[in-house]
């Protein structure tokens, strides 16, 4: 039985989901972990003619690979009813565990969210609905299976938001009695049982917007790393896979390096994440492995362990030629085979997925001398 992580290096929206479908292609009998965040996640994933974003099901759902959400992760009800009809309708039944312990977010705490947003919030409660439950404010997901219980949280939590309860309640309570009752979607106590042959842990955001060391406010509340994996797996004996594109990106507000250089990335009519009133602006730049490397060294298993892989998405949106940033100087490559290997050298790593489409059936692996062959580069 192994363990794998799979997380973003970045600012998120690295291919977490496109990775994580790929590890679920490679398993016999995998279960997806949900270990951070919630349902601000966006996962794009295409298997067998089919186009998903997942927010509120594991990414590996295309592949029959059910998945569980750890008591780390926030869930929204409406969502969760909304995108299962959407996966039904495309011929798709998922299977979902939710941790009986995991917070569960009301219109409430999305209407406050919505009104107030300052630091480039996705605007679906994830942030609100945590910081409430540290105010002890609480509504968990085995609430919802005790209508006293249920209906005293939510009232107590209505008054928490004086001034944002214009709100509709009723959808909301439909969509929990929905889950309630759905065999598709079961309440767990820690990981469900089951003979599975691989954990795959499916991160959510990027390393750099992890809580205890992402730019402050400009972060998310959670963290994005190994943290919550490891003490789930009950082991620091993970394997990583740290996922960043060919590029850097940044969807809303918050610093972001070499936003002053010129970039040749071309834009992708697919894009899954657009400008929106919430978050604002998809930001694209040049990749910086300065800032890969402090967030690798910030996080104590990736700093520490050798089981680790780098991948690299989205290369068929570089145009004409391959560069990055080192050290703050542009370093030019010749082609993306030695964009690959720099990039796999200066970062430490033997392995390296790449991937040139939003289809993993296309991601291939560059291993051992195919990465680290030096070239005559003052940086390798």
């Amino acid at each position: 039985m192994s363990h794998k992580v799979v997380i973003g290096a970045n600012f998120g929206d690295e291919g977490k989901g496109l990775f994580t479908d790929y590890l679920c292609r490679k398993s016999s009998n995998p279960l997806v972990i949900r270990f951070s965040g919630g349902q601000q996640a966006g996962h794009t994933v295409v298997a067998s003619g089919i186009r998903h974003t997942f927010s509120n099901f594991g990414a590996g759902t295309l592949q029959g690979a059910p998945c569980y959400y750890s008591h780390f992760c926030t869930i929204d009800p409406v969502g969760i009813v909304n995108e299962l009809e959407s996966l039904l309708k495309k011929g798709v039944e998922p299977k979902l565990y939710i941790d009986e312990r995991s917070p569960v977010t009301t219109p409430y705490d999305i209407k406050y969210n919505q009104n107030n947003h300052p630091h480039g919030s996705c605007g679906v409660g994830v942030g609100d609905t945590i910081r409430r439950q540290l105010d002890h404010y609480s509504l968990v997901f085995g609430d919802l299976f005790y209508p006293f219980v249920f209906k005293t949280r939510l009232d107590l939590i209505k008054k928490y938001y004086d001034g944002y309860t214009d709100v509709d309640i009723e959808d909301f309570l439909e969509c929990c009695s929905i889950i309630t009752s759905s065999s598709l979607i079961e309440k767990s106590y820690g990981m469900p049982e089951g003979e599975y042959s691989d954990y795959i842990y499916e991160g959510s955001q990027g390393l750099l917007l992890d809580q205890d060391f992402g730019f402050f406010p400009h972060v998310t509340r959670a963290s994005t790393g190994t943290k919550n994996a490891a003490e789930i797996a009950g082991s620091n004996n993970l394997e990583i896979f740290l996922v960043t594109r060919a590029y850097q990106t940044r969807h809303g507000k918050g610093p972001m390096s070499n936003e002053h250089l010129p970039h040749n990335i071309r834009k992708n009519p697919v894009e899954t994440n657009v400008a929106n009133a919430f978050q604002g602006k998809f930001r694209r730049t040049l990749l910086d492995l300065s800032l890969i490397e402090y967030a690798m060294k910030r996080d104590e298993i990736i700093r520490t362990t050798k089981d680790q892989n780098l991948v690299i998405t989205c290369l068929d949106h570089m145009i004409d030629e391959y560069r990055f940033v080192w050290q703050g100087e542009i370093v030019h490559c010749d082609d993306e085979s030695d964009f690959v290997r720099k990039i796999g050298y200066i970062l430490g790593f033997d392995t390296v997925y790449v991937s040139s489409s939003d289809d993993a059936l296309n991601i291939t692996a560059m291993v051992g001398q195919s990465v680290t062959t030096k070239h005559e580069s003052r940086y390798i």
